[in-house]
């Protein structure tokens, strides 16, 4: 979750957020520390507990994550959250063979659709996009994104959201085949949130409860 020139420190929606507190791990009304942005809104809390660094498989999955993250560039993390519903209403449930098919009628309709972000580029990226992946064997983009994954262990537990950064060289390198094979709207910054929101890094912060609980 964060826009294609991120602020230093940037994590999770606080990269779209420059409001969100930074710093270590704090505590939530329950007496758990957790991730600064984490102790936010319920619908960030929610997120973090239950979603965000958890390992995510599967082409239609993975393919939701790449249109949400793209769709938040440049926008709260919160927005998509609270659109995500309606997002998936507008676009099939985000079956890519679904949203291939979409017809020049479609784009109109998801242009017209105040329930999710009104973007044209978007728009026409996520349709381009599922395009290209309908052409791919099944499991294909699932297994290029997790190729990117870094060895945990050559990783560094953040302690604060200082630590955490914007992108890396794997997701310079996602980006980078991603835009080879034909996709629109994915830089190292966007193919980095999907990274840690997919489960492929794992940045909650040292002292956050929910750090190395979830596993591959």
């Amino acid at each position: 979750m964060t826009t294609e020139t991120p602020t230093a420190g940037a994590t999770g929606p606080g990269a779209a957020l420059p409001d969100t507190p930074e710093g270590g791990a704090r505590p939530g009304p329950d007496g758990r520390l957790r991730c600064p942005w984490g102790t936010g809104p319920e619908d960030y809390a929610a997120y973090h507990d239950t979603e965000w660094g958890r390992p995510v498989h599967g082409d239609d999955a993975l393919f939701e994550r790449l249109c949400l993250e793209a769709f938040q560039s440049g926008l709260s993390w919160l927005t998509i959250l609270r659109k995500r519903e309606a997002f998936r209403a507008a676009f099939a449930g985000f079956h890519i063979p679904a949203v291939a098919a979409f017809t020049e009628d479609d784009e109109a309709r998801l242009l017209a659709d105040s329930g999710i972000v009104r973007n044209r580029a978007k728009i026409s990226a996520a349709l381009a996009n599922a395009r290209v992946a309908a052409e791919w064997a099944p499991g294909e983009l699932d297994r290029l994104v997790w190729s990117h994954a870094p060895d945990p262990a050559t990783r560094r537990v953040p302690r604060s959201t200082a630590e955490v950064p914007g992108s890396t060289p794997e997701s310079t390198a996602l980006a980078k085949e991603l835009k080879r094979r034909g996709f629109r709207f994915v830089g190292p910054t966007t193919a980095y949130a999907l990274m840690q929101a997919c489960g492929l890094v794992d940045d909650h912060l040292a002292d956050c409860w929910r750090r190395g609980t979830a596993a591959r």
